[in-house]
């Protein structure tokens, strides 16, 4: 009886969802996407190289650095997705399926360096029947896409600005920086929201029809809002949004 006791007690703690954690989060592509973030970082960093004075720059890429190295980064990011996801478990049946690993990797190709590179200028217009792009539209109401998309190109823009401000200490107060940071953030999240339903167009150019709506039919469950939510507040810290 005490036996079964305690194996309940273990059945029932967190602890038992610690590997699941680590495994979903290998599964999605965290790690990858980490990778593209920092090789993105060292672009935004070069572009700055020659726009600013030497002490500036130095600043910048001490903080950029510091605020985005790897290693906190994903460390970060494993401690959010375990605070705010209550149970792995469904997110990661899906992940380890085949369609799951075909959206991951679909997900980690769009950010690749070398495809960012070759859509610098725009991503193509993508032609799509009535069934394939209502089954898009239902997929970007269900994704937090634009908000994430949002807090990637804030914590790149934001090198510079944090430089400056070490710079000059008191150039502005805490309220108005996150007042302006909400600015940016919704005028960013409505400049993609423009254009989302392209943009998952191309992302998941490679998925058929019927894997299209498995992913759909994922991404509205409860679930899977449950992980997409939680994978938002797992990206912004990583990015150490606000801080």
């Amino acid at each position: 009886m005490r036996f079964l006791l305690l194996t309940c007690l273990l059945l029932s703690s967190p602890s038992i969802f610690a590997d699941a954690y680590l495994e979903l989060y290998q599964k999605t592509g965290w790690p990858q996407q980490h990778a593209h973030f920092s090789s993105a970082l060292q672009q935004a960093q070069l572009r700055y190289q020659d726009t600013l004075p030497e002490a500036i720059y130095q600043a910048l890429l001490n903080n950029s650095n510091q605020r985005f190295a790897s290693d906190a980064m994903q460390e970060r990011a494993q401690h959010a997705l375990r605070q705010h996801l209550a149970n792995p478990s469904p997110a990661l049946a899906f992940f380890d399926s085949a369609i799951g690993q075909k959206v991951s990797a679909a997900e980690v190709a769009a950010t690749h360096p070398q495809q960012l590179q070759r859509h610098a200028s725009g991503l193509p217009i993508m032609h799509a029947d009535a069934t394939r792009r209502l089954l898009i539209r239902h997929l970007a109401n269900a994704l937090p896409a634009s908000q994430a998309g949002a807090e990637v190109t804030l914590a790149l823009g934001s090198v510079a600005a944090d430089s400056l401000s070490q710079m000059l200490p008191g150039l502005m107060g805490s309220g108005q920086a996150n007042a302006l940071l909400d600015t940016q953030r919704q005028r960013l999240i409505k400049q993609i929201d423009a254009d989302i339903d392209n943009t998952l167009l191309n992302v998941y150019q490679d998925l058929s029809d019927a894997e299209l709506e498995e992913l759909v039919n994922f991404a509205q469950s409860t679930e899977g809002q449950a992980y997409y939510q939680a994978a938002l507040k797992t990206l912004r810290a990583s990015l150490a949004s606000g801080q």
